[in-house]
Formats: C-alpha cells, sequence, structure tokens
C-alpha cells in the first residue's frame, strides 16, 4: 500500500516511526515531513497543505491508496472530503465531523443535545454582555474563543479582572463569537479512541504539561511534555468515558449525517461526580501522540486503514504494558519570541537504550540539524514503570547539546507523587 502522511511535528515523526513498521508499507512519503521523518518516507516539498486540488493530484500521479491527516487545520478545512471525493481512502475526520475541534460552540451544543457531562457554558457575541455574565458568575471562570487555536485559546481565568480582560482580547483579536464556562475542579486526562461510524475503540490514554516551566508555572504552550498511560484514568474511569461521553458523541454524528471516522482525543476531567469532557480533538495529539506509539504493539496501518475503510470491528489494537514518556525540547524564549537556526549535536547518542527522539521543529542546513522553532525536539522513553522511562528520558536528554533550548525537569510529577 503506497501512503502519504500528512504533517512535518514531532506528532508525525511518531505516526512516521510506527507506520514505517508495517509489513503492508510500500512507497512511503509525506509533505512537507521533517529530517526525521526523512529517516523513514521520502520527504515532497512545496506543496501547501491547503493546496486541496494540487495535493490530489499529486496522489493520483503517484497511486497513492491512502493518506493519513496528521495536523487539525486539513481536517477542518475538508481535505478528507476531497481526497474521498477523488476516491482516495484519507484517515481522519470529514470537515463536517471536525466541527468537533474546529468549533467550540458545536461541540458545547452537541453535548447539551445528548446529556454528555460537561461544564455548564454560554455563548457570546457581545464583547460587553460577556464581560456582563462574567461579573454576575464570579471567578474562577473559563473563556475559551471559538474554532481552531492550536491548543492555546482557553483562559482559566482566577479573577474576574483576568476573565473580562480575555473576552476583550478575543474580540480585539478578530474573534465573533465567545464561549464562557463554569470551571470544572478535578485532574484533566487525555482519553483516545478510534472511531468508525458507531464503533469506538479505546486507543490509549495520557497526561501532558501545558505550562512553559517546572511546577506548572509560566505561559501556555502546546504541550512540554507526557506520559501514558494516565494511571489517574483507571479502568472504571474510562469505562464510564466511553460510555457516557465517547459513544453518545459517536451516535449523535451519525444521527446528524455526519458520521466521525479517524482518532477522536478527548480532553477529560476527572471531577467528583465522574469524568466530564473539557474539549475534543480530531487528531492523534501532540505530545501525547509521540508517548502512545511506542507503547503501541499493532499494526498502525492496518488499524488506521480499517478505521478509515468502515472496518474497525475486525481490528483489535495491541498495546505494551510498559510506559512511556516524553520530554519537549523547545527554543528557549517559546512560546514567546525565540530564535532559530542553531546547530543540535548529541540527537544519535540519546536515541539508544530504549529512547526515541522524535523531530518536531527542526531542519537541515549543511548537513546539519538546526532548530527550527518552537517545540523543537520530543525525547521520549520507555520503560516497566513511568519512573524507569521518565529516569532514561532524562537521561538521554543530558546527551543533547543545545544551548539555545530548555526543557522541563518534572515531567511526570502528577503521577509519580511530586516534582522531579
Amino acid at each position: 500500500m503506497n501512503i502519504l502522511l500528512l504533517g512535518s511535528g514531532g506528532r508525525e515523526h511518531a505516526l512516521a516511526w510506527k507506520l514505517a513498521q508495517s509489513p503492508g508499507l510500500g512507497q512511503f512519503y509525506a509533505m512537507p515531513g521533517n529530517p526525521g521523518i526523512a529517516e523513514h518516507a521520502e520527504l515532497i516539498e512545496g506543496i501547501p497543505l491547503s493546496a486541496h486540488d494540487t495535493l490530489v493530484a499529486w496522489c493520483r500521479d503517484h497511486d497513492i491508496d491512502f493518506v493519513v491527516v496528521g495536523p487539525e487545520a486539513p481536517l477542518v478545512a475538508g481535505l478528507v472530503d476531497r481526497l474521498e471525493a477523488a476516491g482516495i481512502p484519507a484517515f481522519g475526520p470529514t470537515a463536517a465531523a471536525a466541527r468537533l475541534e474546529g468549533s467550540k460552540l458545536f461541540t458545547k451544543e452537541l453535548c447539551r443535545a445528548n446529556g454528555i457531562p460537561t461544564a455548564a457554558f454560554a455563548r457570546f457575541t457581545d464583547a460587553a454582555a460577556a464581560a456582563a455574565y462574567v461579573r454576575q458568575q464570579g471567578a474562577p471562570i473559563v473563556v475559551k474563543a471559538d474554532g481552531l487555536m492550536a491548543g492555546k485559546g482557553v483562559v482559566v481565568a482566577l479573577t474576574v479582572e483576568d476573565a473580562v480582560e480575555a473576552v476583550e482580547q478575543v474580540f480585539a483579536a478578530g474573534g465573533s463569537e465567545i464561549l464562557i464556562e463554569a470551571f470544572m475542579e478535578g485532574e484533566e486526562a487525555s482519553l483516545f479512541a478510534l472511531v468508525d461510524g458507531e464503533t469506538v475503540v479505546l486507543f490509549g490514554s495520557a497526561q501532558d504539561h501545558k505550562r512553559a516551566f517546572d511546577g506548572d508555572l509560566g505561559p501556555n504552550t502546546g504541550g512540554m511534555g507526557a506520559y501514558s498511560p494516565a494511571p489517574v484514568l483507571t479502568p472504571e474511569l474510562e469505562r464510564r468515558a466511553l460510555d457516557e461521553i465517547l459513544i453518545p458523541t459517536a451516535r449523535a454524528m451519525v444521527a446528524a449525517g455526519t458520521p466521525y471516522r479517524g482518532v477522536l482525543y478527548a480532553g477529560l476531567m476527572l471531577t467528583a461526580d465522574g469524568p466530564k469532557l473539557v474539549e475534543y480533538n480530531c487528531r492523534f495529539g501532540d505530545p501525547e501522540c509521540q508517548v502512545l506509539m511506542p507503547r503501541f504493539a499493532g499494526d498502525l496501518l492496518e488499524v488506521l486503514h480499517a478505521t478509515a475503510t468502515g472496518r474497525l470491528a475486525q481490528v483489535t489494537p495491541l498495546w505494551s504494558e510498559d510506559a512511556a514518556l516524553t520530554v519537549v525540547y523547545a527554543s528557549r524564549g517559546y512560546p514567546g519570541p525565540h530564535q532559530i537556526g542553531s546547530p543540535i549535536g548529541g540527537i544519535e547518542a540519546a536515541a539508544q537504550d530504549g529512547v526515541l527522539v522524535f523531530q518536531a521543529g527542526t531542519r537541515r542546513k549543511a548537513g546539519v540539524i538546526v532548530s527550527n522553532g518552537g517545540r523543537v525536539l520530543n525525547v521520549t522513553a520507555t520503560g516497566p514503570t513511568l519512573s524507569a522511562a521518565r529516569d532514561r528520558a532524562y537521561e538521554a536528554i543530558a546527551r543533547i547539546a543545545w544551548p539555545d533550548g530548555f526543557y522541563r525537569t518534572d515531567i511526570g510529577w502528577r503521577a509519580l507523587g511530586g516534582q522531579a
């Protein structure tokens, strides 16, 4: 089977690494990819993922049998619809189904209509009305911009003043509608499922660290590290989330005539009343994918293709008993202004003894790997326990020579009973 993988981040490197192990793999391409992905697939550059017609024509010219879409923006923009209209199966939801991530308001209304547990909410198109509602409700309170925000469009405001400022910033930045939610007490965790219409199969759990610095301090980021499985998601809580959140969502999408096919990533709050939905993503998380793939023991291509073609009930995902933990090595200054182009050494030295280094924000310059900004490397280790995986990851990251980077030293602290 000739495969095209779309994307260029650490998530896509993890997918490429796992897809490359499939016995059913024929020609393997990635667009645009990165230097790490180039170790597994032939890179295709020069075609923007937004150029749907050009991309489809390229797939036809190269006899592509299956497309795996990594990032969310092409899914929300309808790339899967365009590929399927051309007779090319693709892993990922249609534009109508991808609204579960593309519109927080769509998802909240779906939850309200189908009794899916989530935080109480109100929606506003006027900044003054939203601010008045915030003052009436008090703090803490959550302010969310509608639409794709790369995991950063949420403000958990601890004061009314902060919430009002967040409201004003959303509308000042051109937002047309805003969501204000009740604050939920509890611990957050991520639960993944493969969905093919009404068939829903759990596909691992994880927890990530959004804040830039140790102790969950500093600005919100796309994720500074993650681990899998999430011990806080007990089998009982997973079953409740499946029965009360994921399956009702899948059935509601089928009933609406927009069946969901792909991976459905549920961000959950584990409250005293049980799991509640925080939000959905319509793709594998980043950096969560980087800890799921090393633990997945099956044939990824077979499972993803079965999901895309309505055969999910015929496959059973297999998992290692090992834990996995990834530490994100980011450009100093991220998520604010930061420099790019500095050389990175020691990647090969780090990638040994149960350690993988997934590249994200890298490029090759004169034969040398250099930083390309943001979250640059994902140093991922596995081990018989989460503690062993953490120790391996930090031993490995110490072998990387990159003075312009930084990383958190406490990834996994929630599950391991204290900071590293």
